[in-house]
């Protein structure tokens, strides 16, 4: 293919030997692609201060034998209060490390970029933590894993709250239909989901979550990524090292 061109956003960048960098980059038109750049560490280097985390750009890559290359990086977005607020930092990493995961190499999905351009973008002015939430619930409805809210995924009846929640059976179970060992699942909860997964991010509803129901919902979260991905993600592990979260809160969209 030789060289060619794509808009991306950079979703992990690690150092590499002396003076290169790795960089996991999602593009617009190829999906999740992997690829080196050289010299990047050097100060000298054309590439040094625009080859990081979550930058919103314009490469030009070139096809190597086992890797691309970065030949060129042109800043569309710099989205730099996500590598200035550790918190910012640390959702903008776990959505990165999801879109990683879910989608292999090489395969183009535009919805996935713009529904993850939306949300970094949107992390600078709203509640990282709520915006993350609302993006990873519908990252994961458009990796084909919807979770079914509207009547027992068991029985197929509607449900009657308070209900159930099983990430091996994709969503919602009413209590005839056994509970053992499933998270509790309120009409809260539920509705503060459905709202997250219809949030239409280019003019976001306000309203406000109790801490509560916002835990709820993450654990909620955490359980059925566990589950899709047979293994947590090491993201999870920074947020809960950089944040701490209060049963009393209440977060609100502004």
């Amino acid at each position: 293919m030789g060289q060619y061109k794509v808009e991306a956003i950079l979703l992990a960048v690690r150092n590499w030997d002396d003076a290169d960098r790795m960089v996991t980059l999602f593009s617009r038109e190829y999906g999740k692609i992997t690829a080196m750049a050289y010299g990047a560490r050097r100060t000298r280097s054309p590439l040094a201060g625009a080859v990081q985390p979550f930058i919103h750009a314009d490469l030009v890559l070139a096809t190597g034998k086992n890797v691309e290359s970065i030949k060129q990086c042109e800043i569309k977005q710099p989205f730099r209060i996500l590598r200035e607020d550790l918190i910012a930092m640390a959702y903008a990493t776990f959505l990165g490390e999801l879109v990683a995961e879910l989608w292999p190499e090489r395969e183009a999905e535009p919805a996935v970029f713009e529904l993850l351009l939306a949300a970094l973008g949107l992390m600078g002015s709203r509640s990282p933590r709520i915006c993350a939430l609302a993006c990873a619930w519908q990252l994961l409805a458009l990796g084909g894993f919807r979770p079914e809210f509207g009547s027992c995924t068991s029985c197929g009846q509607p449900l009657t709250f308070p209900t159930y929640f099983s990430s091996a059976a994709g969503g919602s179970v009413c209590g005839d239909c056994g509970n053992t060992g499933l998270l509790e699942l309120s009409q809260e909860v539920s509705a503060f989901l459905d709202r997250l997964l219809r949030l239409e991010w280019s003019n976001p509803d306000h309203f406000s979550v109790t801490g509560a129901v916002l835990m709820q919902t993450e654990r909620l979260l955490a359980d059925f990524i566990g589950y899709r991905l047979d293994k947590s993600l090491k993201s999870m592990a920074f947020i809960a090292s950089v944040t701490e979260l209060d049963n009393n809160a209440s977060l609100r969209i502004k």
